[in-house]
């Protein structure tokens, strides 16, 4: 019997490895674990209280009802772009995109998140892009203009005047930081 859970906060490789690890611990075969889903292979109803306990541990949980689980696939799905996937972003659609790979209108979309989660998709693309400058910054590899380009931004100011908005610096200023203020992408919200 296959029981397929839905996690809260697997946002990238490691998340799926901890899952992995975790679970088997707990005795659980899985046929599939990628980012927000877990397939178990088990002849019982998993333990879904001790599942959600080592998942607590660990900093995720258990998602339980179809808007969760859709508010969280859309984070999972804006994540994996910006943060995985090495394409450009230039003209990059998110609204369609979402739109497509979960098969909603996008404003039954924008609605249930912006209900749900306190912040418009667009905010939590925004969020997720300014903490994906940080990054790049930090590795100091590609100038102010690459990453503008490469993350979407029409221009070098678009991309500063955000930056400024979200954490208050200039993207100069946090370049020069010692401690660069770096946020864990389930912080983010």
């Amino acid at each position: 019997m296959e029981t397929t859970l839905y996690i809260k906060n697997m946002v990238c490789d490691r998340c799926i490895k901890v899952v992995r690890e975790e679970l088997s611990k707990l005795g659980y075969m899985t046929s599939k674990v990628s980012l927000g889903e877990v397939v178990i292979n088990s002849s019982d109803s998993p333990d879904l209280t001790a599942i959600r306990n080592v998942l607590l541990q660990n900093g995720f949980d258990l998602v339980d009802d179809k808007n969760s689980k859709l508010i969280e696939n859309i984070k999972i799905l804006v994540i994996h772009k910006i943060h995985h996937q090495s394409s450009e972003l230039e003209k990059f659609s998110f609204s369609k995109y979402l739109s497509n790979e979960i098969g909603m209108n996008y404003s039954q979309l924008s609605s249930i998140f912006s209900s749900a989660e306190g912040i418009t998709i667009e905010k939590f693309i925004i969020k997720q892009k300014i903490e994906r400058v940080k990054e790049l910054l930090t590795y100091d590899e590609l100038t102010l203009s690459e990453i503008a380009y490469k993350l979407g931004y029409s221009s070098v100011q678009h991309l500063s005047n955000q930056f400024r908005q979200v954490t208050g610096l200039k993207p100069t200023f946090f370049k020069k930081l010692k401690e660069n203020r770096r946020k864990p992408l389930d912080h983010l919200g």
